[in-house]
């Protein structure tokens, strides 16, 4: 399940709270390294409307990699959990997500929804739960 979440127009990155900088990096983007799993290049946030926030993430993986577009999609849903934490909301509800191979990169393009209550829908997510989880898998939050 994926999370949905507000964002300011744009998140500096030093509130990204994202380490392991690469020079790689596009300009506005922190990038956090795993050695035994995918590059994470980076998430960019921007308030759409309301409770509607719309998130970029980027990672480094080869253009033939299956596995890619699912990890692409996870790191999406854990910066929306943790910006849902960070603004106060307890739960998120996925509307959609893109996946794209682009400039030697695996971008997504996904926006949520991020509320106090549990939201009405099918993808909805519980972000202390999955903020958990994306820690112990590794993967980088907000």
């Amino acid at each position: 399940m994926l999370v949905n979440a507000l964002i300011p127009t744009m998140l500096p990155a030093t509130v990204l709270g994202l380490s392991a900088c690469t020079p790689d990096c596009g300009e506005g983007m922190e990038c956090v390294s795993d050695v035994t799993g995918p590059s994470y290049l980076g998430v960019e946030t921007q308030l759409l409307e309301g409770d509607l926030v719309n998130f970029h993430v980027a990672m480094e993986a080869k253009p033939d990699d299956e596995a890619a577009p699912e990890q692409v999609t996870r790191y999406a849903e854990c910066a929306a959990a943790q910006y849902a934490l960070i603004r106060g909301f307890g739960f998120a509800r996925h509307l959609r997500t893109s996946v794209d191979y682009v400039d030697n990169a695996w971008r997504g393009d996904a926006v949520y929804t991020i509320s106090s209550a549990l939201p009405r829908g099918l993808k909805t997510i519980d972000a202390e739960v999955i903020v958990s989880d994306c820690k112990e898998n590794g993967i980088p939050t907000v």
